[in-house]
């Protein structure tokens, strides 16, 4: 534990959020498949425009769009831990004792969610027999998908 007092109660607080259940994250998932596929057009049209108007080679235009994926999971899951569809959906991914996830545990959460869910999507069904309501890549990064309550109702 940190020795500031407000810091370790605010992790204590993000450690005891509820997990996320299986049907919330599907919904983030599927928000977030259209902000990728958006990025992936605009990445390929860049790639194009560079390339003077060229079909860009196949080998060349992959590593491009999993630089951009990979560039868009880091920059958000490390910055407040939610990315597009989580924001919608109330949802934060952080490390098991609710912090901020580092560069390698976002690498390594990456790397494995794409068999997790690519493996006729076991991984991800794993949360539905997991106490802990954790897929193959919470499990692989030491992390983990909770919900965030609603925000406070203003009388305006």
């Amino acid at each position: 534990m940190t020795h500031e007092p407000a810091l370790d109660n605010a992790l204590e607080a993000s450690a005891m959020l509820p997990s996320a259940p299986l049907t919330r994250r599907l919904g983030a998932l599927v928000y977030d498949s259209l902000v990728v596929a958006g990025l992936w057009f605009v990445t390929a049209l860049v790639a194009v425009i560079i390339n003077g108007g060229e079909a860009v080679p196949p080998n060349l235009m992959r590593a491009a769009l999993l630089t951009a994926t990979t560039g868009f999971f880091l920059v958000f899951w490390m910055r407040g831990g939610q990315t597009l569809g989580m924001l919608s959906w109330r949802l934060r991914v952080q490390d098991v004792n609710g912090g901020p996830l580092t560069m390698s545990q976002c690498l390594l959460r990456l790397a494995v969610a794409v068999p997790s869910i690519g493996a006729a999507g076991l991984g991800l069904l794993w949360i539905l027999v997991d106490p802990e309501r954790r897929a193959w890549h919470d499990h692989a990064s030491a992390s983990r998908v909770v919900m965030l309550p609603k925000p406070a109702a203003t009388n305006r």
